[in-house]
């Protein structure tokens, strides 16, 4: 048993270092080809002017290298997002997780819903981020693999709990075939960084059921 516990915990700091790696390549694959590839672009229009000839039109090289510093900015305000929101760490997960619903809602044709059955108030910050990159996780899973038309995203407090439930009207998935696969893995890494409990529940063609739960000190 104890050979058994020790592989499990093997296992999960593997799935956390996993996740940390695959962050960052995401991270350093989105400055590559978004902001380096504009940031390109400004040097060579900004040697380009320095070397103008009359025949150049400078204004119009000038007007195009604003437009493309200021499409750098949002791409870098876009992925500062995506890593770290500044919702999250100025007002808090409800507030973030109210925002992150609302946005997909907007992308995607899936009909989103978060419900909060508690007062706004703050969480301890490695809680509200812990929650809020599975709540990413499952909504990035959920778009791609579910075919899901709808979301519900709740937040809610049971008894000194402090309990997030994501569920989704996807085509669901054998729980036997996948209960050990990396997905998985990393969610709960996630969640016993918090001292958390997760339950996931699915089936074909029954969607898909994940409660979070961390107890509140």
């Amino acid at each position: 048993m104890r050979q058994l516990q020790d592989e499990k915990q093997v296992d999960l700091l593997n799935a956390v270092f996993e996740t940390q790696e695959s962050e960052r390549k995401r991270l350093a694959e989105d400055l590559h080809d978004s902001v380096g590839q504009v940031l390109s672009a400004i040097k060579l229009n900004l040697h380009r002017l320095d070397k103008a000839a009359e025949t150049e039109n400078s204004t119009t090289l000038l007007a195009d290298t604003r437009k493309l510093a200021d499409e750098c900015i949002q791409e870098i305000r876009n992925i500062i997002q995506n890593v770290l929101p500044p919702v999250l760490t100025d007002f808090g997960l409800i507030d973030a997780l109210q925002a992150l619903c609302t946005k997909l809602g907007q992308n995607t044709d899936i009909k989103i819903t978060f419900t909060k059955n508690l007062a706004d108030e703050r969480f301890p910050s490695e809680i509200e981020l812990t929650l809020y990159r599975i709540a990413q996780e499952l909504f990035g899973n959920a778009v791609k693999h579910s075919k899901a038309t709808s979301i519900q995203l709740l937040l809610t407090k049971e008894a000194g709990w402090l309990v997030m439930s994501f569920s989704d009207n996807g085509v669901g998935f054998n729980m036997d075939n996948v209960s050990h696969g990396f997905g998985l893995k990393n969610l709960q890494s996630r969640v016993q960084l918090i001292d958390g409990k997760i339950h996931i529940y699915s089936k074909p063609l029954n969607g898909t059921l994940t409660t979070i739960k961390v107890l509140l000190t």
